[in-house]
């Protein structure tokens, strides 16, 4: 164990049992970091990023830098930031989230995922901060105010955290990157994880989804995937509007 670290430091690393945040503090104290590809290869984490939120979001400061992988490449690393940086876990991460937050959310945005706009009852839906908190940690942008927060369904959490976790930025945490991403501010954005695109998410739901089963079929006699079919009836629509 690495004698460098205040006592109470050490205490409140090796309290920690949960097994994800527990693989990554073990090893840090063993080895003294721990790199993405250790992640993937030796603990088969595919996500590696998900299980270093785990660690912070236990309060638990953690630096990033840069080492060679095994074919030279230039990959992420871990290690432990100044304890003195060590935050009440009720105040970190995700926990710091409340049922009052969640119901002035609702209030001012209504009760749908801020990506699909899809109306979903209150307990099917997630809080998230728009600058994700690896980037923007404590700053301003990821106060109390409730214009940092949005409301997500799970499957567009999941896909907001992919998206975040594969963007150039997530090792850069260049906040203006991120206030112009469509995964911050989809009403409003220049970009989706730095790449020059533009989204929509659509969900059907209940009865709506026989229109898309009787929309999947249509698709497949014209030989064209879903994404392409819609794109098609749309370029179609517009096309039509500009004859008039």
């Amino acid at each position: 164990m690495n004698q460098q670290f205040p006592e109470g430091f050490i205490l409140l690393l090796t309290s920690i049992t949960a097994k994800r945040p527990k693989t990554v503090i073990d090893h840090i104290l063993q080895h003294g970091y721990i790199t993405t590809e250790e992640l993937k290869e030796l603990y088969g984490y595919n996500h590696p990023p998900r299980a270093i939120r785990d660690v912070r979001e236990q309060g638990i400061p953690l630096e990033t830098f840069k080492v060679k992988d095994s074919n030279g490449r230039s990959i992420a690393a871990y290690r432990f930031g100044d304890p003195n940086q060590v935050r009440n876990t009720q105040l970190s991460g995700r926990t710091a989230f409340t049922h009052k937050l969640k119901k002035q959310l609702i209030q001012k945005y209504g009760c749908k995922c801020h990506i699909s706009l899809i109306e979903l009852p209150e307990r099917d839906l997630q809080i998230d901060h728009r600058i994700p908190f690896e980037i923007a940690g404590d700053s301003e942008v990821n106060s109390l105010d409730l214009q940092n927060y949005m409301l997500l369904s799970a499957s567009s959490n999941r896909l907001k955290s992919w998206s975040c976790e594969h963007c150039p930025n997530w090792i850069l945490k260049d906040i203006s990157v991120c206030l112009q991403c469509y995964w911050a501010y989809p009403e409003n954005y220049h970009h989706i994880a730095t790449q020059q695109m533009r989204r929509v998410d659509i969900e059907w739901i209940g009865e709506e989804a026989t229109q898309f089963d009787k929309l999947c079929e249509i698709a497949k006699q014209d030989k064209r995937s879903i994404p392409e079919f819609i794109k098609k009836i749309i370029q179609k629509n517009i096309l039509d509007n500009n004859s008039k």
